[in-house]
């Protein structure tokens, strides 16, 4: 947000323009002469001639477009010495989104396309693609039965994509691991704290706004986790739900056999979107649940991101050079249409209009 212009910085990057304005400097003074003859043609007129009433006469009458004309002349000379000055900012912080990433083993479920873990990957690479990365953040943690923390608090997008790209395919949980049946989301928020615990006692208190993004089918959760919702909200960090899979669903993948095994295999398991437990979720985490393929990655990714910005506070003021040329040509343009409404013969409007094209073609070319 700009708070104020520094006059005494302003400085001119093509200063051999300035001298230009000595022309509409001897015009404007050839203007006031014009206007000293008109009042005094003026009064005149009213000493000599005898009307029933009495008679007015415009003060500027059409040289009030030629007083605009010169102006608007002057300014895009000014312009064209291309004018900067510093510019106070209020600068805005940044946003830091955890992301809990569901990796039990409901989410190799092929309900859609490839299955919810690889769909899970592809919006959130939309979702790091949506980030700024300038003051903007991204952390990650996979939860099954337990948690493993993969990202800390970062804001290089290469350390989130190379994880990603490593992570496309299939979850690190092992389907032939106990601890990948259950999706313990108490324990994802958890980790989820602590990662930003962490980042506050290497790096100090960061004043960006923070949320939780967790994705997740809501397949058999277990955990404390209105305890952990709770504490989220104490610490004002809302949590956003995004739901992966179908209410269809489809069948777990079972895990391959242990080597020598005998044992009948176990009957199918079969994995189905919890929509209703997510939006619980949601609602007492104080965030919004949406669903992937009910709408656009993108879209998603967007709302999240601005509801987590409206909650930042601000870095302070920040010094920065700004180009003020565009200021002065927009001026000469509102001038340019304002003497417009005081022209009264069609072909001065139109002799005007092709001067202001030739001129705004001038000062298209130079400024390039």
């Amino acid at each position: 947000m700009l708070k104020g212009i520094d006059l005494h910085s302003l400085r001119f990057a093509s200063p051999e323009y300035l001298w230009l304005l000595i022309a509409p400097a001897v015009l404007l003074g050839a203007w006031g002469w014009q206007l000293a003859r008109r009042r005094r043609d003026a009064r005149q007129f009213r000493q000599h001639r005898r009307l029933p009433v009495r008679e007015r006469f415009p003060i500027f009458g059409g040289l009030a477009f030629w007083f605009c004309l010169l102006l608007a002349s002057a300014s895009t000379i000014i312009a064209l010495s291309r004018p900067t000055a510093a510019v106070a900012l209020v600068r805005t912080a940044g946003v830091d989104l955890i992301v809990l990433q569901d990796g039990s083993a409901s989410m190799r479920t092929p309900d859609v396309t490839g299955n919810r873990w690889q769909r899970s990957m592809r919006f959130l690479r939309v979702l790091g693609e949506s980030l700024a990365w300038k003051d903007d953040r991204m952390a990650m943690a996979l939860f099954a039965h337990i948690a493993a923390p993969q990202i800390r608090l970062t804001k290089d997008p290469n350390t989130f994509f190379f994880f990603l790209d490593h992570l496309n395919n299939e979850s690190p949980f092992r389907l032939e691991d106990d601890t990948t049946w259950d999706t313990n989301i108490e324990l994802g928020l958890a980790w989820g704290m602590r990662l930003i615990e962490r980042d506050q006692e290497v790096y100090g208190k960061s004043p960006n706004a923070k949320a939780f993004v967790l994705i997740s089918d809501g397949q058999s959760w277990s955990g404390e986790v209105a305890r952990a919702l709770k504490t989220a909200r104490e610490r004002n960090l809302p949590v956003f739900v995004v739901g992966v899979g179908t209410t269809v669903g489809g069948l777990i993948p079972e895990p391959p056999p242990a080597r020598g095994s005998t044992a009948p295999q176990n009957p199918p398991i079969r994995s189905q979107l919890d929509r209703p437990s997510l939006t619980m979720i949601s609602d007492a985490g104080g965030g919004e649940y949406m669903e992937l393929d009910r709408e656009g990655d993108r879209e998603i990714a967007n709302r999240i991101i601005d509801a987590a910005r409206k909650r930042a506070g601000s870095r302070g003021l920040e010094v920065a050079s700004e180009e003020l040329y565009w200021r002065f040509l927009a001026l000469a343009v509102v001038l340019v249409g304002v003497g417009l409404l005081f022209l009264q013969e069609r072909v001065e409007l139109w002799l005007q209009a092709v001067g202001a094209s030739i001129a705004l073609a001038l000062v298209w070319t130079l400024t390039r």
